[in-house]
């Protein structure tokens, strides 16, 4: 095979602006910053501790003060450009590690650690974002401050109750694009991936439609038939015969029968690069060939072997595939797109098109298009 017979074959996949396709442009899309993206389990980050977290090529240090609160800089001093996250938490305080700039939570520098040479001190400051806490994890407003507040985190009501249901939650940091992640976890088609534990099979999709900023979808397909897990599912108390399923930009759940839940929060590091953050709750668990139920307090050991021995060697098994389909695409991203279950074009229509919205509200009209408007 001569490489010039194929020239689109050589290289890196092309960026937004050079996609010629709606594959190619969906790969490349980012996901609207003017939302909140989880970044972090809220345990992860100690009172006096400071870590890095990306969002789509963008360093940020999320940090907390002394006084227990969760600040977030961008991740640069202003003076020599070293992470900030290199640095320590001062009360509630970020100091760069190399000169001892130290800046407050709005990001302004409040005390220089040298001599100012005489001079006043500058008035510095960096960008600070945003920050929440809410359901274990810490949430992130990467956009525009001013939106942050017209944006919801998304409710749960079920594990944000008195008496909440029991949940599950897993993590994990994965070499594929976030589009990819959306099309494995809404697209049950690939249940061959999962043949062995069977969680789910033979899937019918039985509806699909678009909504504003929602793809709605279902599936006829018996959820939870694992040759283990299926005798702890209570089938009396909901119908577990089908699955709907919400791509809610920019995360996505799942309801089935009303007594399995999920959600999955994305973080786009970067082009490659995504978290996922996944919360499973359920109604209750029934105490096989029984028609007993499993009382609240033991649930808590219930979902900690569910997830080390059920879910997450199923949602291994979808990142070792998302990770093989980012490889594949990035050898093979101008071969023709054959994909053919609709509700799949639906995501990525969604994708494109709200990251071309976001491109043009930012995009900032060019000089000559300012002189000529005045």
């Amino acid at each position: 095979m001569r490489a010039e017979q194929y020239p689109d074959r050589l290289g890196d996949p092309p960026t937004f602006a050079e996609a010629r396709n709606k594959r190619q442009k969906v790969r490349a899309a980012g996901l609207d910053p003017d939302y909140w993206y989880a970044v972090e389990y809220d345990v992860a980050v100690r009172p006096g501790q400071v870590v890095e977290v990306m969002f789509w090529n963008r360093s940020i240090a999320l940090y907390r003060g002394s006084d227990g609160q969760l600040r977030a800089l961008e991740n640069r001093c202003a003076h020599r450009q070293l992470k900030l996250s290199l640095g320590e938490v001062n009360d509630c305080h970020l100091t760069c590690t190399y000169h001892g700039w130290t800046y407050d939570g709005d990001g302004r520098v409040v005390h220089y650690a040298h001599d100012l040479f005489g001079r006043a001190e500058p008035e510095v400051r960096v960008r600070s974002y945003p920050v929440r806490s809410r359901y274990g994890l810490i949430w992130l407003f990467p956009g525009d401050p001013r939106r942050a507040a017209e944006r919801g985190i998304p409710d749960i009501p079920e594990i944000d109750r008195p008496r909440p249901w029991a949940r599950m939650d897993a993590d994990f940091t994965w070499r594929a694009h976030h589009s990819m992640i959306v099309d494995n976890v809404c697209d049950f088609t690939h249940a061959y991936l999962h043949r062995k534990k069977r969680p789910f099979w033979d899937a019918r999709l039985s509806y699909h439609e678009m909504r504003g900023d929602q793809v709605f979808l279902g599936y006829d397909t018996l959820i939870g038939g694992g040759r283990v897990s299926g005798l702890f599912v209570d089938r009396r108390r909901g119908d577990t015969t089908s699955i709907d399923l919400c791509f809610d930009y920019p995360y996505q759940r799942s309801d089935t029968g009303g007594i399995i839940k999920h959600w999955c929060f994305l973080l786009p590091i970067d082009r490659m690069t995504t978290r996922a953050f996944f919360i499973f709750y359920f109604d209750a668990f029934k105490i096989p060939l029984t028609p007993f139920r499993f009382p609240r307090w033991a649930m808590g050991p219930m979902m900690k072997l569910g997830l080390a021995f059920s879910v997450r060697p199923l949602l291994l098994e979808d990142g070792a595939a998302v990770e093989a389909e980012q490889s594949g695409y990035e050898r093979n991203f101008a071969a023709p797109i054959v994909d053919l279950n609709p509700a799949v074009h639906l995501f990525q229509d969604l994708t494109v098109h709200k990251w071309e919205e976001y491109l043009q509200r930012t995009r900032q009209p060019s000089p000559r298009t300012r002189v000529a408007s005045t």
